[in-house]
């Protein structure tokens, strides 16, 4: 006597739907945890130097853009604005730190007229502005 089967073999389709579930979370998860920093002001592309250092003292710092444009506190100045905040800065404080980042492209009689015009004010300590090395 021969029994007949009661089950069939059928071929299972694949469900891609949790699949694509689990790759949204993912996605959401890594976006809310990373952080993205923002430094605020210009763009400016500094020069890099091997022997860059970082400062912690009280901060002036002017920004020069490639087309020359002078800006402190991303404010746009003229060099006659930017000697009276550099004559002010001196007078409330005689340890204060001129930080120029110029653009790596600014010409350079920009960069020296700014600290010209700082040496005059009574700013002794001028820094320019690197990026460090890779």
């Amino acid at each position: 006597m021969k029994f007949s089967r009661r089950y069939s073999i059928v071929k299972g389709e694949l469900n891609i739907a949790p699949l694509i579930d689990v790759v949204f979370l993912q996605l959401i998860y890594f976006m809310l945890t990373s952080s993205f920093i923002m430094q605020p002001g210009l763009k400016i592309n500094l020069p890099q130097a091997a022997t860059s250092e970082t400062l912690t003292k009280k901060e002036v710092i002017v920004d020069i853009s490639k087309e020359g444009a002078m800006f402190f506190r991303e404010n746009p100045v003229s060099i006659e604005e930017l000697e009276a905040i550099f004559q002010e800065t001196a007078h409330l404080n005689t340890d204060a730190v001129l930080i120029i980042k110029g653009d790596q492209k600014t010409e350079h009689g920009i960069v020296v007229g700014v600290m010209d015009s700082a040496r005059k004010s009574g700013i002794k300590k001028i820094v320019i502005g690197t990026m460090p090395e890779l």
